[in-house]
């Protein structure tokens, strides 16, 4: 959606869209996007569904480390889990998020 701001309907739009509650959801999703460790896994996720043993082994951190990064991930609904037995998957859950992610790697690996 394009906002004019000479257009008072519009505004009025932007104005209900940035509610504080969409604010703070706006703020953490780019505080999720702010970390190198939550940046990784998240881009690992993209690529496949993986456990956390996978993903501590793959980005060479910690499971505790990973565990941290994914329950603050899986809180922003940004990624989803399943169990198969003992063992529990997390893939990505968010495309506009993987998407908005692709394109800052993008922008920052553009000349």
């Amino acid at each position: 959606m394009v906002f004019d701001t000479n257009d008072e309907h519009k505004k009025t739009s932007l104005n209900e869209m940035l509610n504080d509650e969409t604010l703070f959801i706006v703020s953490q999703t780019f505080k999720a996007l702010s970390d190198n460790t939550r940046i990784k896994i998240l881009y690992l996720l993209s690529q496949k569904e993986c456990s956390v043993n996978e993903i501590a082994e793959v980005l060479k951190l910690h499971q505790s480390t990973v565990s941290h990064q994914l329950s603050f991930l899986k809180n922003l609904r940004l990624v989803k889990f399943r169990r198969e037995g003992t063992t529990v998957f997390y893939s990505n859950d968010d495309q506009h998020i993987i998407n908005l992610l692709k394109q800052a790697i993008e922008h920052a690996c553009h000349d």
